[in-house]
């Protein structure tokens, strides 16, 4: 017996692997290797771009957002406020535009309604046929709903999926959420700050 599955199995397959949510993989901070540096009036500032993966890059891209993780350190023997005492800004001279952190996150973040999609998938049945070569090569074909199975398991898991990843981002960009934050003389702090560009563009630390 020889079995045929129709083209629009392939599709389905190839659609799925390329619409799936995406993990959200931690960025630490603390454990970067920052390569870019920048210091005035013994603050030193240390800062990478490029952080995100997957769909988190995709929307950073598609909404000219950068996301950077920030290292500080406050050699003055002054206690200083980030954002008041101590700017960032690029070469110049022009301030970043830091984004509140939860209006960075709605950019960002994945939409988990966007899965629903896949319940369209439902009334999709894959075909086949089967030929007996002992009985004449007769054919015979066959349907299997799959899309009733495919369809409400991709949305449910794609959805819990997504959401968690949402959790993690979030929870990640609360916790280094440096904003109006006081560093004293000698302390090192991390931060992840979202900025309004399309570029990558050299940053400077400046003291008022």
């Amino acid at each position: 017996m020889i079995r045929k599955i129709t083209f629009s199995f392939l599709l389905i397959t190839a659609l799925i692997l390329n619409s799936c949510a995406s993990a959200y993989m931690k960025i630490n901070p603390e454990t970067i290797n920052y390569a870019s540096k920048s210091i005035d009036k013994d603050v030193l500032l240390e800062y990478k771009y490029d952080l995100l993966q997957k769909k988190y890059k995709k929307k950073e891209t598609k909404n000219e957002v950068r996301l950077i993780a920030v290292k500080i350190t406050n050699n003055t023997e002054k206690d200083i406020v980030f954002g008041q005492d101590v700017l960032l800004t690029y070469e110049n001279g022009n301030e970043l535009n830091v984004i509140e952190t939860q209006k960075l996150f709605k950019t960002i973040k994945q939409s988990p309604a966007s899965y629903l999609w896949y319940l369209l998938l439902s009334p999709v049945q894959v075909f086949s046929t089967s030929s007996n070569s002992s009985n004449g090569g007769s054919e015979t074909r066959n349907s299997f709903p799959l899309g009733l199975i495919l369809g409400p398991g991709l949305a449910g898991g794609n959805i819990v999926a997504a959401t968690t990843a949402n959790k993690n981002f979030k929870n990640e960009l609360t916790a280094f959420d440096i904003s109006g934050k006081t560093i004293t003389k000698g302390q090192t702090i991390y931060g992840l700050i979202g900025v309004n560009s399309n570029t990558y563009d050299t940053i400077k630390i400046v003291m008022q």
